[in-house]
Formats: C-alpha cells, structure tokens, sequence
C-alpha cells in the first residue's frame, strides 16, 4: 500500500531486529504505557500477534518506510482489534523512529488506516490510547478527529492511559487533506 509519502507493508518476521531497536529508543519510549513488551522474546510475540491478525483479519499494523526509501523502515504502526484494559476495539497504534517525527508522516498513515477502517472494512469506531503527558500524539489524534471518551488502566501501577474515538459518522463528516505536522521534541 502505498500514500503521498509512504510505503505500508505487512510486517514480517524479518522485522523483529528494527522492532526491537524502536523499542529499545529511550525517545521512542519516553510516552508509552506500561504495556511495552520489553526484551526480544516479547518483542517477537508482539511482532507475531501483528502476523497473526493480518493472517486472521486481513489487515493490520504496517511496517512502514518513505516512498523514497522503501528498504528502510522509520516504524510500525495501524489498526488492530484488541482489547485495552477492559476496552475492545479497532485500536490504532504508531511507534516512529525520531529521525521521521514533526513531518506528519504518523498522521498520513493513521489517516489512511482510518480511511481502511471505515470505507473498506466498514468498521464503527476507532480507538487509541494515549499517556496524559504525550501531548504531540494528542495533538495528532485531535488534529485526525479523533475525541477524548474516558480513561483506562493499561497496567498495574501504570498511570491512566486517555482513551481517544473516532466514529465512522463523525469520519463521514470530516475535510480530507494534507496530515497535519505536529512538533515532537525528542
């Protein structure tokens, strides 16, 4: 699949070594829940989940690279049912390398994934969840159209994720454009 800017792709096994270096980036991880699997064993099950649901549901997560290097991933990200806390639903979800942030390369790909989830999949809703303190995904969940809903739990100890929405019929009302780029000061 392919957008203005970017290259999306099935995630692979072969990925698991770029999976891991993005979860291993402190800057990556400066905003993410409690739920980051954490060493490469937990990693590779995460990156097999996303196989799987590709397998089972015929899309999910991408591994994502610009259209002018197509062999060079700057992340993962999409749609995939999951549960959260208590939470199902069609989550959307994005790690990028730091040297792709403040571009709206994250916002060109969430906004596609949408645009997958309501006009080809005919979803209801979409989800994601978001640290209080992660203010430039906020942004760009907001700037997508998504709403604040609530709050969840992501893990024991962990400090309450905000859970964003975005309906198939507010999406039916909103202007398609150019993704806004949101400043991401690692």
């Amino acid at each position: 699949m392919v957008t203005r800017r970017l290259m999306l792709r099935p995630p692979r096994g072969s990925d698991l070594d770029t999976l891991t270096a993005l979860h291993a980036d402190p800057a990556v991880n400066r905003f993410c829940a409690a739920a980051t699997p954490h060493g490469r064993e937990a990693i590779q099950a995460q990156l097999q989940a996303w196989i799987n649901h590709w397998q089972t549901r015929g899309f999910g997560h991408w591994a994502i690279a610009e259209r002018d290097q197509p062999d060079t991933l700057i992340g993962f990200g999409g749609l995939m049912h999951r549960s959260v806390a208590g939470h199902s639903g069609l989550y959307l979800y994005y790690r990028i390398t730091p040297q792709a942030w403040g571009r709206g390369l994250a916002s060109e790909m969430a906004q596609y994934a949408m645009s997958q989830a309501f006009e080809q999949h005919h979803e209801g809703a979409v989800v994601a969840a978001v640290l209080p303190s992660n203010a430039p995904t906020r942004k760009t969940l907001e700037c997508l159209g998504l709403r604040l809903k609530g709050t969840l739990a992501d893990g024991p100890g962990s400090a309450a994720a905000l859970l964003y929405e975005l309906s198939a019929d507010r999406w039916a009302t909103l202007p398609r454009g150019e993704p806004e780029a949101i400043a991401f000061a690692a």
